[in-house]
């Protein structure tokens, strides 16, 4: 077994992808680049304000099979942890 906060991503695992203020599609488009950068085991913090993207970015990841490991909404935004597999 292991200890509490074992595993989990620091702030310097994790990237930044700052999409506030776009709207669909941009914020699953934009996600879409940025993973196809990214190397496997890497993870990125999106972030919007679009009301859709809490439909379009779990879509987006059902298709490319990457992994939504956490998903919080905020006062005015969605935040969606994503892994590159």
């Amino acid at each position: 077994m292991t200890s509490p906060g074992a595993g989990a991503p620091t702030p310097a695992d994790v990237a930044t992808l700052d999409l506030k203020g776009l709207k669909c599609p941009l914020p699953a488009l934009k996600t879409r680049k940025a993973l196809s950068r990214m190397a496997a085991g890497q993870r990125v913090s999106v972030i919007c304000t679009d009301p859709m993207a809490g439909i379009d970015i779990p879509h987006l990841l059902r298709e490319t099979g990457d992994v939504l490991e956490d998903q919080q909404k905020g006062e005015g935004t969605l935040t969606f942890l994503v892994r590159k597999v």
